[in-house]
């Protein structure tokens, strides 16, 4: 579904990406995980079209998308829900949620919406709540449900449980799982290394931008250097 050969990202001279290449199967969670500035939200804005790689191919169901607009790659299925929510804190949650679908039809937008409350139930209710009043855990899901509303066929996840208290990381892990079982292929970026990989039918270890290692979740979770390095075992 996604093919990613030999991508070399900077900012001015500054290098975040060193020849990295990855891939990922339809129907895959797959998490990529590693230290803060490892590179791993420069791989993300790098495949939404945020930032313009210096060389290297990213290709997506066959299209190549180095040269595309976030607004060509959102309309291919690429959906980027990024760190930290970004959501418009004085808009509704049912306003937040339909700006995802902007570009689809009411009819379409109706089917989605439904779709996204059967996922995250407790937004139906609160769905006239003004988005800034929510707590941390129901804003992410509003932010995930607003990614879901565009149709994703991937949706890419920057540090989903961030800021969350710990009984509510386990519960999103499950959205992800769920999310998954709806048929949307995702690409996860975690620093909870431990939940990301338990999810993960595979997964990337960046260090210093560049893959230090891949494999399964459960190969990376049983790998000593992973263990020591992020796990503190």
């Amino acid at each position: 579904m996604l093919q990613i050969e030999n991508l070399q990202v900077a900012y001015g001279k500054v290098q975040a990406l060193w020849g990295v290449s990855l891939s990922i199967g339809a129907g895959e969670i797959v998490a990529l995980v590693g230290a803060n500035g490892a590179g791993k939200t420069s791989m993300l804005k790098t495949i939404s079209g945020l930032i313009r790689p210096v060389s290297g191919t990213i290709i997506f169901e066959g299209t190549h998308l180095e040269q595309a607009t976030p607004a060509q790659i959102v309309r291919r299925g690429l959906i980027h829900v990024p760190e930290g929510r970004k959501l418009f804190p004085e808009m509704t949650v049912l306003d937040n949620l339909l700006l995802g679908g902007y570009s689809s039809s009411l009819n379409q937008r109706g089917q989605r919406l439904e779709e996204v409350f059967s996922v995250f139930p407790a937004l139906k209710s609160r769905k006239k709540q003004i988005a800034g009043t929510l707590s941390g855990g129901e804003q992410q899901m509003v932010a995930i449900g607003r990614g879901l509303m565009a149709a994703p066929k991937l949706l890419m996840l920057d540090e989903p449980s961030l800021g969350l208290a710990p009984f509510l990381v386990e519960e999103m892990f499950q959205v992800v799982e769920k999310v998954n079982q709806l048929g949307v292929t995702v690409l996860l970026v975690e620093q909870n290394t431990e939940h990301a990989l338990s999810v993960a039918h595979k997964g990337f270890v960046l260090e210093s931008g560049r893959v230090a290692l891949s494999g399964s979740g459960k190969e990376l979770l049983a790998e000593p250097a992973v263990r020591k390095a992020y796990l503190g075992l």
